[in-house]
């Protein structure tokens, strides 16, 4: 019965507690604002659906009560577009365990300058109201204004992608990373950069503008040459969970060319659940199982690997 129906894919196990805590310093925790940005409403207790009670699977009290039994002991959710950006100051300001990144998504960036041209990947991109309604310099405006909240610690993510926007969107793409780059120095923030199949240009952005103090490569990507480019300069590399597929032996390089005191360690949930969970949703707690992967690669003591990312957080971002 039902054979051919598909295995409805659950959030992962909650891993056994590490031995010293961290902190998953990117996620996107669900926020819920009525779409129209200049009146979003948000309701913090809520669940991801209507009418969902406030221990109900996936909601802002299960993801933390999940993060506490695994020994995560903070997460940075991001708002990226500006339907999820004061809902993200929001939660974060409404949970101590929680802090927010902000910023206009590279693919956001080019629909604020009405480009909405198919991209490489074949999606197409359509206007929403605040894309017709906000310039590119007033969407970071936005996330300008928002900044000034004590619960806001990185600006981002930001950046350049590649793989789904196509060489009309580029120079828009470009503009807002020049623009965040002055936000965070400006505010004097971290960076979250965004960067797919752009990893070139995103360097030589970083070198024309001069990077702000404490930059982050937020899921990096790169390869054991990249890794030396960001060691040589200072920039962070945050691993996700594509470090744990079997595929990705150059990122597994990668990591292990940077200096321990240049790592970090997130999720990008609800995406790139690692193994054993890849292909299901993926939630903050589950940067345990990342963490524990990297101090086996490092061939690193679980306590001292999750207390030197701990460290490299509090340094970071000053959670």
């Amino acid at each position: 019965m039902g054979g051919n129906r598909k295995k409805r894919r659950t959030y992962p196990d909650v891993p056994e507690r590490l031995a010293s805590a961290i902190v998953d310093n990117h996620t996107h925790l669900p926020v819920r604002g009525d779409r129209d940005y200049a009146a979003l409403s948000f309701d913090v207790a809520s669940g991801v659906e209507e009418g969902a009670g406030e221990d109900s699977q996936g909601s802002i009290p299960w993801h933390v009560a999940r993060m506490e039994a695994a020994g995560v002991r903070g997460a940075i959710t991001c708002g990226c577009d500006i339907p999820t950006l004061q809902p993200t100051v929001a939660l974060a300001e409404r949970w101590p365990s929680l802090s927010a990144a902000i910023g206009i998504h590279p693919n956001e960036a080019p629909l604020h300058r009405g480009i909405t041209e198919e991209s490489p990947d074949g999606m197409a991109h359509g206007l929403d109201p605040w894309h017709r309604d906000l310039s590119l310099e007033d969407a970071v405006a936005e996330v300008a204004a928002l900044a000034v909240s004590a619960d806001v610690v990185a600006i981002g993510e930001t950046g350049l992608d590649f793989y789904r926007t196509a060489a009309a969107g580029r120079a828009a793409q470009e503009e807002a990373f020049r623009m965040h780059i002055e936000l965070a120095k400006d505010l004097d923030l971290p960076m979250q950069i965004h960067d797919r199949e752009a990893h070139a240009e995103c360097m030589r952005i970083l070198r024309e503008c001069g990077a702000p103090e404490r930059t982050v490569f937020h899921c990096f990507s790169g390869d054991r040459e990249m890794a030396e480019v960001c060691a040589e300069n200072g920039w962070h590399a945050s691993f996700a969970g594509p470090i744990s597929y079997p595929a990705n032996e150059a990122l597994r390089e990668a990591f292990m060319a940077l200096p321990e005191e240049l790592i970090l360690v997130e999720t990008d949930a609800p995406y790139l659940a690692p193994v054993p969970w890849r292909g299901h949703p993926n939630a903050p707690y589950a940067s345990a199982y990342t963490a524990r992967f990297m101090a086996d690669l490092r061939g690193a003591d679980e306590a001292s690997w999750c207390e030197a990312l701990d460290r490299n957080a509090r340094r970071v971002y000053g959670v």
